[in-house]
């Protein structure tokens, strides 16, 4: 399994979604989620029929944060023209996980 690592201290187990259909997917139909989803390559998402709130990180190619947000259900996201890739996690997860603005990402197996 996939973890989600900032400076050698794991964040969190990591879901990926790559192919179209895991992306369009996402995370639909769950009622939460361990961990967090990439979804790459993603500019924006959306929270249309999702059950839960979530956090929102968009990153550039080398996986640095440049922004994250908060999402209720039934929203829809802005477009980040910089992205190549946006995390989801549960609304909170960023917080506990001290996720913010300009820190370096790392997926490691």
């Amino acid at each position: 399994m996939p973890w989600l690592v900032h400076e050698g201290r794991v964040l969190s187990s990591l879901e990926i979604a790559e192919s179209r259909r895991e992306r369009r997917l996402g995370l639909l139909g769950r009622d939460g989620i361990d961990g967090a989803l990439l979804l790459r390559p993603a500019r924006s998402v959306h929270t249309m029929k999702m059950r839960f709130a979530i956090d929102v990180a968009h990153l550039d190619r080398d996986l640095v944060v440049l922004s994250t947000t908060s999402m209720s259900p039934g929203r829809l996201g802005t477009w980040s023209p910089r992205a190549s890739a946006v995390i989801e996690a549960e609304a909170g997860a960023f917080r506990r996980w001290g996720l913010e603005r300009g820190m370096q990402l790392e997926i490691r197996e």
